[in-house]
């Protein structure tokens, strides 16, 4: 859709960006422009919810990095779990194939017997597909709402806001990049950045 990827995290001043990356990265150059610039005015963004980020900045870079949620600059020291032994069920636990019981009626059975295969590999068949379905919508709707946050915040004062917000919900794709393309390229970019997965044209293709 365009060159710009969505990032961990996003910083604007206005409409221009000014920093991307993790939230660290992020936080240490928004706190130095903010030092060299007292009447900057900077929104940073989670990239997976497209959620504003709300950060103390106060202090020296250290303080506000110390202040950071889950103080982004900290390395989590490794674990390790020592997972209990498991028993060998019925089935074939090699291919990951687990035996366990399914009640069907028996003209479920009947079409399941006739399926190439057999009753299994039907099922299992069956299942892919449900799977795969229910994961497309789940990204699409979360790409939505990702979207939604992140127009709601930057771009509420932007020319065909709300017909823009109607298109994204609506699954018009062309709609949207059409509707959006006049506003200010760091906006406009990364909107579509997130926006990637939020069609099903395009959720459909990816999984392809």
């Amino acid at each position: 859709m365009n060159p710009q990827t969505a990032t961990d995290c996003i910083a604007f001043e206005g409409d221009r960006r000014v920093a991307a990356g993790n939230l660290g990265d992020v936080a240490r150059a928004a706190k130095e422009l903010l030092d060299r610039r007292k009447d900057a005015s900077i929104l940073i963004f989670d990239g997976m919810t497209g959620g504003a980020i709300d950060i103390d900045f106060r202090g020296t870079v250290a303080d506000v990095l110390a202040r950071l949620p889950g103080n982004a600059d900290a390395t989590p020291a490794s674990t390790e779990v020592d997972m209990p032994s498991v028993p060998r069920g019925p089935g074939r636990p090699r291919l990951g194939v687990i035996a366990r019981e399914v009640t069907l009626l028996p003209r479920h059975w009947e079409w399941l017997g006739q399926q190439p295969g057999g009753a299994s590999v039907a099922l299992r068949r069956l299942v892919e597909k449900a799977r795969r379905n229910g994961e497309d919508r789940d990204r699409v709707r979360r790409a939505q709402d990702t979207t939604y946050r992140f127009m709601s915040a930057m771009a509420g004062n932007k020319p065909n806001y709300e017909d823009a917000i109607r298109a994204l919900f609506a699954d018009e794709s062309t709609r949207f990049e059409e509707l959006i393309a006049a506003w200010p390229a760091d906006v406009r970019d990364y909107t579509l950045a997130l926006a990637e997965g939020a069609f099903h044209r395009e959720a459909m293709a990816n999984s392809c």
